[in-house]
């Protein structure tokens, strides 16, 4: 979901109940969020400056704890409303799905019961949603302080780390975007990640991964520093909002297929080692294992979908991001972006290249910052003014990183690339893979400043934004409670005829993928061929697994069986020319050999 769409969604939707994820890049915009709350909860406010000691870190505990200060007072005022107003209960009680326990117990009682009676149950089985927060751990800039550089604690994300770790909230950080070996071993410093006398820790861990092999790897090491993953987050290499970390060829079916049955053994062998890292620290041991929720989230469309992902794999929950930045009363986002989300076709949401990290970034054509990059370059004015400096990586030409999207980095390599004097055709070709990067760390957050009315003079007016391709087939803004029912299977959102399942998306997804590679790497070697074969190998399974999958009785329609399979033979088909050029480009490199 980026940078800012989502920064203040706890204060907007938590006091029902529906839990969020506030990302801890941007501490700049943490402070501007903190400052404009304040003023409208009436809440005091100092500035914390960039001139103060650990000011990142601060800055974001201070928003943290607003925030969860305004949930709290809203939570408190919506459940004494629930009580004594049947309007709003009436209200309340359409938005849960009709298996919720809640909504059970209150619809049996409300007719007849005291407001006093109501609370009572309200306040036993109702909670508000959880203020959870998202860190990339690759994101972990050095820092300095008049020509020094800072120790390691004082990096973006383990000063991100120690904002939410300091902070009032019992809540989950989400660890993202791979490993950090220095940051998870920083966590060991804060008592709240540590269990408490009832065998619970304040703050939890949510560990995004893409496969069953990393979760086992980074688990232990987690467990071996005392540290419980409290949920396994499996999200879709490619099929997701925001950077795309695609896998071998291995697709969300098998993963989740592979977690489901292994899931009670993993939690098993966890906790023996994490015991036994607690004990050799005098922490307390829980007297029982702990939860370990299974999850996962990318590309989800359907309430079909989600009661077949939910059943089938028995996951904990399943996350619904993109389809929530048509939902201004959940997300911030302004009115010209909610309109090219909407009106957005399949043609027009692409895996990217735009994203200084390096990694592919799923985007829609016509976002004002990359349109704005791209006249920029028409002008010779190619790159950005590295302003908030998040994403500094590159070392090719300084000693200190810096933002491939930044106008000093593509000013210095068109000049080396110039000097290479290539033939027109790989000219142009490598001149585009330069200039392609945008400045997302400014990009990401503009909307968010659009929808609170906010001057944008030194970020820009140009906006980043990074949907699912799923969002091609939602075709309007809605409001929360209409977004609510598309999930519960109480209406449909999406007017798109050719709609396909999750997984087809998916599977066509990664083959537009490793195309794409065969078209940009003109000669592989051998580790890149067996690479490219291994791929297509998983691909395939794939394809048998879901064939399997969609049958008579798995718990799908017998529409979406007879569509899913006719798609999937397409699927194959292609799988099959894929494999041939494959065979092919092999043939060439061996004869070049």
């Amino acid at each position: 979901m980026g940078i800012g769409y989502t920064i203040d969604t706890p204060v907007r939707v938590a006091h029902l109940g529906i839990s969020s994820a506030i990302s801890l890049v941007d501490d700049m915009l943490t402070e501007r969020m903190r400052e404009f709350y304040a003023s409208k909860y009436n809440l005091p406010f100092t500035g914390i400056t960039n001139k103060m000691e650990d000011f990142r870190a601060k800055r974001i505990t201070a928003y943290l704890n607003v925030v969860n200060t305004i949930v709290n007072q809203k939570f408190k005022e919506f459940k004494s409303n629930l009580a004594h107003k049947r309007e709003e209960l009436n209200k309340f009680l359409e938005l849960l799905p009709d298996t919720a326990e809640l909504k059970h117990r209150l619809s049996e009682i409300m007719d007849s019961a005291s407001a006093s009676h109501i609370q009572e149950v309200i306040e036993k089985h109702f909670q508000p949603g959880t203020i959870d927060v998202n860190i990339m751990t690759k994101l972990d800039k050095e820092n300095y302080m008049d020509g020094e550089k800072l120790p390691t604690e004082y990096n973006d994300a383990h000063a991100s780390l120690r904002g939410f770790a300091n902070s009032d909230l019992q809540s989950s950080i989400v660890l993202s975007a791979g490993m950090n070996a220095r940051l998870y071993t920083y966590m060991e410093q804060f008592d709240d990640f540590y269990p408490n006398a009832e065998g619970l820790s304040k703050k939890n861990i949510i560990l995004k991964v893409s496969d069953y092999r990393s979760a086992i790897v980074q688990g232990k090491i987690f467990a071996k520093k005392g540290l419980w993953i409290s949920e396994f987050r499996v999200e879709s290499g490619l099929n997701c909002g925001g950077h795309a970390f695609a896998t071998q060829g291995f697709l969300m079916g098998p993963i989740l297929e592979e977690f489901s049955k292994n899931k009670e053994q993993l939690k098993q062998e966890l906790f023996e080692i994490y015991t036994k890292a607690l004990e050799a620290k005098n922490k307390t041991v829980p007297s029982a294992i702990r939860e370990m929720r299974l999850t996962a989230q990318g590309g989800l469309g359907t309430a079909e979908e989600h009661q077949f992902l939910t059943q089938h794999y028995q996951l904990d929950s399943i996350g619904w991001g993109s389809p929530f930045l048509l939902v201004p009363e959940a997300v911030s986002i302004d009115t010209a972006t909610i309109d090219l989300l909407a009106k957005g076709g399949e043609e027009d949401y692409f895996l990217s290249h735009v994203s200084p990290v390096g990694v592919r970034f799923n985007n829609i054509k016509g976002a004002s910052r990359d349109l704005e990059q791209q006249e920029k370059v028409k002008a010779g004015k190619p790159g950005a003014a590295c302003t908030k400096k998040f994403i500094l990586l590159n070392k090719e030409f300084t000693d200190r990183p810096i933002c491939v999207a930044s106008r000093q980095y593509q000013k210095i390599k068109i000049e080396e690339l110039e000097a290479k004097n290539l033939p027109p055709e790989q000219h142009e070709k490598a001149f585009q893979q330069i200039t392609v990067k945008s400045c997302i760390c400014n990009g990401l957050g503009v909307a968010t400043l659009n929808a609170h009315g906010m001057d944008t003079k030194k970020e820009g007016t140009g906006v980043s934004v990074c949907p699912g391709p799923n969002l091609a087939y939602f075709t309007r803004q809605a409001s929360l409670k209409e977004m609510v029912d598309h999930i519960n299977g109480r209406t449909n959102l999406i007017t798109h005829p050719a709609r396909p399942n999750l997984f087809v998306k998916e599977l066509t997804m990664y083959q537009d993928y490793i195309d794409e590679e065969f078209e940009e790497l003109a000669t592989p070697d051998n580790r890149q061929l067996k690479s490219w074969n291994d791929f297509l190998n998983n691909l395939q399974d794939g394809i048998q697994y879901y064939h399997e999958m969609f049958t008579k009785g798995a718990g799908w329609s017998d529409e979406t069986i007879a569509k899913t399979r006719d798609l999937l033979k397409k699927c194959q088909t292609r799988l099959d020319q894929l494999s041939a050029k494959h065979l092919n480009i092999k043939e060439q490199a061996l004869s070049k050999a």
